[in-house]
């Protein structure tokens, strides 16, 4: 088993996602004459452009959305790529970096809530295989679930490279780098954290000590369809509320 690779703070890192698949998380959120589109997918950054059309007309065509969705989807991921590219050549805060990753998702009748420790600049992870086998563990067997924790799970790391930058810009401009929302955490108190790491493959950045990290344990619960029902009503009615 090969070690975690090993970083320094001044060690320069150009952007990209800290997993070993530069994938972009996408969100989608329509309307178009009453009608509301919804869904969360990631995207390959290196696909050519032209994909992006194409995507948006067979979405519209496969959901049998009205014409004028598959205009709206396809700026909508442009919009978000250009975002990404944005980063693209701009340096990262780099050394030791240990984060909590935090879950808490509702997909169709399964609620998830959990916390776990991510290593940032291991490079080799792969949230996708780390969903799998967190579905495994906990006996999920939605097969909607799995992408949807991968994708919040590259939502947040998306989020922690972009304050990353920020961060490193900072202290470029500092006589002393001032320390961000994600900052650096020292070696000896992440020590543990990366020698547990190193039990695992370079393909799972998860980590979770279950006699140190009681607030880490995963709670994962079964709703009925009525409660469903009533939590999309809710949700319903916060929408109404919030567009008024």
């Amino acid at each position: 088993m090969k070690p975690l690779p090993s970083t320094s703070s001044k060690t320069p890192v150009k952007f990209r996602m800290p997993t070993s698949e530069n994938l972009v998380p996408i969100r989608l959120d329509i309307e178009v004459g009453g009608q509301r589109f919804k869904d969360a997918f990631t995207w390959n950054i290196s696909d050519p452009d032209s994909e992006v059309s194409v995507f948006a007309k067979r979405t519209q065509k496969d959901l049998k959305l009205p014409l004028a969705f598959a205009t709206q989807i396809a700026q909508s991921i442009q919009t978000q790529q250009t975002e990404f590219r944005s980063y693209k050549g701009q340096e990262m805060l780099t050394g030791e970096k240990i984060v909590p990753i935090k879950l808490d998702l509702r997909v169709n009748r399964t609620l998830i809530k959990d916390q776990f420790l991510w290593d940032l600049n291991n490079f080799d992870s792969d949230p996708e295989e780390f969903s799998k086998t967190f579905c495994n563990d906990l006996g999920i067997e939605d097969p909607e679930v799995g992408p949807a924790v991968a994708f919040a799970i590259r939502e947040q790391l998306y989020e922690i490279a972009i304050q990353s930058v920020a961060t490193a810009r900072e202290s470029r401009n500092a006589k002393k780098g001032r320390r961000g929302e994600y900052s650096s955490i020292s070696s000896r108190s992440t020590g543990a954290a990366l020698d547990l790491m190193k039990l695992f493959s370079n393909r799972y950045s998860g980590v979770r000590k279950r006699k140190e990290w009681d607030v880490f344990e995963p709670m994962v619960d079964m709703l009925s369809n009525e409660e469903v029902a009533a939590l999309e009503s809710m949700v319903e009615k916060w929408r109404d509320l919030e567009e008024a």
